[in-house]
C-alpha cells in the first residue's frame, strides 16, 4: 500500500497538471459512472491529501475521495488518451494530460462534511500544516500497545506505512515491541520530527530515501534501493552488521536490529 509521501506527491501534480481546468470525467469499467456523470465537465479547484487518503475538489461544490488500499494505481498519459487498460474505475482528462485510475479501495462522490469526518477519524498527518503533536503525544503515551502497531494505527499518525515504522525506529533506537507508555516525551517528539523530515523527502524525491548521502557517497536522486533504505527487508544492520530479525507486528512483518534496538 502506498504511504503517506506517495499521497501527497500525487496531489501535488494532480494539481499542478490539472487544477483550474474543465475536465471530462468518465468510467470506462463503469463502476464509478454515476459519480463520473457528476463530474463530468466540472472544474477541478484542488487536490489534498491527509495521510493515505486524497480528496479532489471540484467546482459546485463536488467531492471526490480516492482511496488506492493494496492494489489501486494511477497512470499518467498524453493526450490523446491509449485505450484504457485493465479495469480503470476512473479516466480524467484535461488540455494536455490525463490520469487513469485502476483497482482503488475507494472511488467516491462525497460532501464537505462527509470528507470532514474522515479527516476526523484519521491522526495528525506530518505533511499537513495543522498537524498537532500533542494529539499524537496524548494518543501513544497513553497506550499499553506496542509502538509499531502504534505508528500503523492511522487514528494516531496519519501516512506512515510498514517502511516509514521500521525505518524510523531503527533510526531512533526504539525496539518496535515497546509499548507507546514507555516512550519518553523527547522520544515522541523526536519520533513526529524524524517522520516530518522523512516524508518530506519521499514527496520530494517520489520514493522512501532514509539513508544520509554523506553516508553514501552520493546524492539521494542516485541512491538504489539497496542504498536508500537502512533495515527494511536487509540481511544485515547498516550499522554494526548484525543480522536483522523480522516478525509480524500489527499485522505486517517488522523489521529490526537485535543491536541497535534494545528491549
Amino acid at each position: 500500500m502506498p504511504e503517506g509521501h506517495t499521497v501527497h506527491r500525487l496531489a501535488l501534480d494532480h494539481s499542478k497538471l490539472f487544477a483550474g481546468q474543465r475536465l471530462k470525467v468518465s468510467s470506462p469499467q463503469g463502476r464509478f459512472e454515476e459519480g463520473a456523470q457528476l463530474l463530468d465537465g466540472k472544474t477541478l479547484k484542488s487536490v489534498e491529501a491527509h495521510g493515505k487518503h486524497l480528496c479532489y475538489h471540484w467546482s459546485g461544490g463536488r467531492l471526490l475521495h480516492v482511496h488506492l488500499g493494496l492494489y489501486g494505481k494511477f497512470r499518467l498519459h498524453g493526450l490523446p488518451t491509449p485505450e484504457p487498460r485493465g479495469q480503470v474505475r476512473l479516466r480524467v482528462i484535461g488540455k494536455e494530460r490525463a490520469f487513469d485510475l485502476n483497482g482503488p479501495y475507494t472511488c467516491q462522490t462525497i460532501t464537505s462534511q462527509e470528507w470532514i469526518a474522515i479527516q476526523d477519524r484519521l491522526g495528525p498527518d506530518p505533511l499537513r500544516e495543522e498537524a498537532d503533536l500533542e494529539r499524537v503525544w496524548m494518543r501513544i503515551s497513553r497506550s499499553r500497545a506496542a509502538i509499531g502497531s502504534l505508528l500503523l494505527n492511522q487514528s494516531v499518525i496519519a501516512g506512515v506505512g510498514n517502511i516509514y515504522r521500521s525505518e524510523v525506529l531503527h533510526l531512533l533506537g526504539i525496539h518496535p515491541e515497546t509499548p507507546g507508555l514507555a516512550l519518553s516525551r523527547e522520544q515522541v517528539e523526536s519520533l513526529w520530527s524524524k517522520l516530518t523530515t522523512l516524508l518530506k523527502i519521499g514527496v520530494k524525491y517520489n520514493r522512501i530515501i532514509i539513508a544520509e548521502p554523506k553516508d553514501i557517497g552520493k546524492p539521494r536522486s542516485r541512491m538504489n534501493r539497496e542504498e536508500r533504505l537502512l533495515v527494511y527487508k536487509r540481511a544485515a544492520c547498516s550499522r554494526c552488521d548484525a543480522e536483522i530479525e523480522s516478525w509480524v507486528l500489527g499485522a505486517r512483518k517488522v523489521f529490526s536490529c537485535p543491536k541497535c534496538q534494545l528491549r
